[in-house]
């Protein structure tokens, strides 16, 4: 075979591992950037009324950063203000343990934060250290909910995907799946043959 029809048999299979991956539902809303800011809070413990806590307090951290960010569409700019705003997250996490009467400590951060591996939907979001502001309620030893706050991707509650390896979080991990095994494959089957076509035509 010439190299034409090689390259051609490889776009081929390119276009067929492309419409496989499509097939199975990854919208693109679902997609987070490289340029993203997550949102992490950590429970105290799993206790019904810990959890409650966090829920409420991810109510108001949410809506009251989507007010911020809103008009903003650099992630600069979202950064800055979100920094700048730290003390108000402060405010507002103090505000909410306080109407349930908790004394539990607390602590708010902008960093470089660790997520685990995470199958939400049909798109897989691997392991890693990302910039988030994370919010740890008491001893952080209960379930966590996280999210994207830039771009807005908080109507996506990401902590209801499944683990699918260890990342030194505290939730639960299962294998992979035949599916996600499946999905690894054609990602890296895309991008290798993707970078070798651009070799080529350098």
């Amino acid at each position: 075979m010439n190299q034409k029809g090689l390259i051609n048999l490889l776009i081929s299979i390119f276009i067929f591992a492309s419409s496989l991956q499509g097939s199975e539902g990854v919208s693109a809303n679902q997609v987070i950037p490289d340029e993203a800011i997550r949102l992490r809070i950590l429970a105290n413990s799993n206790s019904d009324e810990d959890q409650t806590v966090k829920r409420q307090i991810r109510d108001q951290v949410n809506e009251s950063i989507n007010g911020w960010v809103a008009d903003l569409t650099s992630i600069e700019a979202s950064r800055n203000v979100i920094k700048s705003q730290l003390g108000e997250i402060e405010k507002i996490v103090r505000t909410e343990l306080e109407k349930v009467g908790s004394s539990e400590s607390f602590s708010v951060k902008f960093e470089e934060v660790g997520f685990p591996t995470k199958l939400y939907g049909d798109f897989v979001y691997p392991a890693g250290n990302y910039e988030a502001v994370l919010i740890t309620i008491g001893e952080g030893l209960g379930d966590n909910w996280w999210c994207v706050l830039f771009p807005p991707l908080c109507f996506l509650d990401f902590s209801n995907g499944d683990a699918v390896q260890a990342a030194g979080d505290e939730e639960t991990v299962e294998e992979p799946s035949e599916e996600v095994e499946v999905e690894f494959f054609l990602v890296k089957l895309i991008d290798g043959i993707s970078d070798w076509i651009k070799g080529i035509f350098k």
